[in-house]
């Protein structure tokens, strides 16, 4: 005997694969995006241990020196959250103290 399908089970059917398909997709971005940013701090780590010497936690800034550059030379990515005396990032100068908390001790 042959099986004859309303549109009505047919269109549910349709939906219920939509509707998987979609969550699939949504679970796969949200591994994806994960492993990402997994692979930025694994590298961020790496860079730290590969070109720079630790930094004191009580840091004087030198003539030249940038908030970024500081960041990438004593591996702490975080530094203004940690300085609430900084205000503005672009306003630093020589001779500003500033608290570092390297990345590898947060982990």
């Amino acid at each position: 005997m042959a099986r004859v399908h309303s549109s009505s089970t047919l269109a549910e059917t349709v939906s219920w694969y939509c509707s998987l398909f979609l969550v699939i997709m949504l679970v796969l971005s949200c591994c994806e995006s994960l492993d990402t940013e997994n692979q930025r701090v694994v590298k961020h780590v790496q860079t730290f241990h590969a070109g720079s010497k630790p930094c004191d936690e009580i840091y004087v800034v030198r003539e030249g020196e940038t908030l970024h550059t500081i960041s990438e030379k004593c591996g702490d990515p975080y530094i203004v959250e940690e300085n609430p005396h900084i205000h503005d990032p672009d306003d630093v100068f020589p001779g500003l103290v500033i608290k570092i908390t390297p990345f590898i001790n947060r982990l």
